[in-house]
């Protein structure tokens, strides 16, 4: 390494120990978008497909990526090369692999971070949700909670996606695995939502808790593959979106005991051929999509923003985009969107997750072999 390089690393290392967000001009991109103006900003570099971020209380950064691994980012932007130690074995195929990272919201008085994954299992793989505590670089005390079943050998439409309601119940998102009639199965888990309790028992007042016919964790079903999910901030009830085939992507808010349609109704068509698929766009008994794509975006992650960085965007739902590689925002009026903008189309990648960090900013990560964190900054 030159001098010159030297003292150029050593002035960045003081400039981010002090706070300051600091990239080259490759890596700060300004964005004019209808509400607001703000820098896209590259903070890290060399991810391999990450999935998911959540922030420790001392402001150290959990990333898991795909291929199946934890990762530690410190609060200035540092990626320890060491990788998180301790995680259950994982299949990575196709899709899967190392998902969703989330803290409990009493994480600070019990140590539990959750994680789910594709793990193996007779018949093939599946979704999993495992808890664990973190003793620096290792994860301690891990207990799986929930094993999707049955399990089969697809590579994809794993959901994966995990939420806590903040009142003793954790939901996770699972896919029907590419095999379109499990959505439709109650005695399945694939293509729903499943609701447990944070200890992995199930809840009393789950929709089909004492149904011979039906597994006790399932909440909803009828759902394709679900990799975005988050909580309403004012209403309390889970939100998600969910991939469609060729088109027909769907916003849904996620009631109890309910039928998402899927392989029945949809929007979508079949690849290739563009030909429908099941009876058309709407059926009695079962929910209509909030929301839809057609053309398919690919959505992944989703967070609704509430923070102080981007006061015209409170109440709004942002979506990241596989497709096109964007971030959309959705204004809303209840459960009703009046309004779509689609930024940063382009770039910086797959956006393969959103979340709003504590700090206010906007996160994403991109789903690339050289994957990134970045984040929205307000322009002053």
């Amino acid at each position: 390494m030159t001098p010159h390089r030297s003292l150029v690393n050593a002035v960045v290392a003081l400039l981010l120990a002090g706070g300051v967000s600091l990239c080259t001009a490759a890596e700060r991109t300004a964005v004019q978008s209808e509400k607001h103006a703000f820098n896209l900003v590259t903070l890290v570099e060399g991810l391999d497909h990450p999935w998911s971020i959540a922030w420790l209380p001392d402001g150290r950064m959990l990333v898991n990526e795909r291929a199946g691994r934890m990762r530690i980012v410190s609060k200035d932007f540092r990626l320890d090369p060491q990788p998180v130690e301790g995680l259950p074995k994982i299949v990575v195929d196709g899709q899967g692999g190392l998902f969703d990272v989330v803290l409990h919201p009493d994480y600070k008085d019990n140590g539990w971070i959750y994680i789910s994954y594709s793990g193996p299992g007779p018949g093939g793989h599946g979704t999993e949700l495992m808890r664990a505590k973190l003793d620096d670089h290792r994860l301690t005390d891990q207990q799986v909670l929930f094993r999707l079943e049955p399990k089969t050998g697809t590579s994809q439409h794993f959901g994966g996606r995990i939420v806590f309601d903040g009142k003793g119940h954790v939901f996770l998102t699972l896919g029907e695995r590419g095999e379109q009639a499990r959505a439709q199965r109650l005695n399945d888990h694939a293509g729903g939502v499943i609701r447990l309790n944070d200890d992995g028992s199930v809840p009393k007042d789950n929709p089909f808790v004492g149904r011979k016919d039906a597994k006790p964790e399932k909440f909803t079903y009828g759902n394709r593959n679900m990799q975005g999910a988050a909580l309403h901030p004012t209403t309390g009830e889970l939100w998600t979106h969910e991939h469609g085939p060729q088109g027909g992507d769907e916003v849904n808010v996620m009631r109890a005991g309910r039928n998402y349609g899927w392989p029945v109704i949809t929007y979508g068509a079949n690849y290739g051929t563009g030909t429908k698929i099941g009876e058309g766009t709407q059926k009695a008994g079962i929910e209509p999509p909030l929301y839809y794509w057609v053309p398919s975006i690919a959505p992944s992650g989703m967070a609704f923003y509430e923070g102080d960085k981007f006061p015209n965007w409170r109440g709004n739902l942002l979506v990241g985009a596989l497709a096109d590689k964007m971030l959309v925002r959705l204004e809303l009026n209840g459960e009703k969107v009046v309004k779509e903008e689609r930024m940063i189309k382009g770039a910086i990648g797959r956006i393969r997750d959103v979340r709003v960090g504590p700090d206010g900013f906007v996160y994403l990560l991109t789903d690339e072999r050289r994957g990134v964190l970045a984040r929205l900054e307000p322009m002053k």
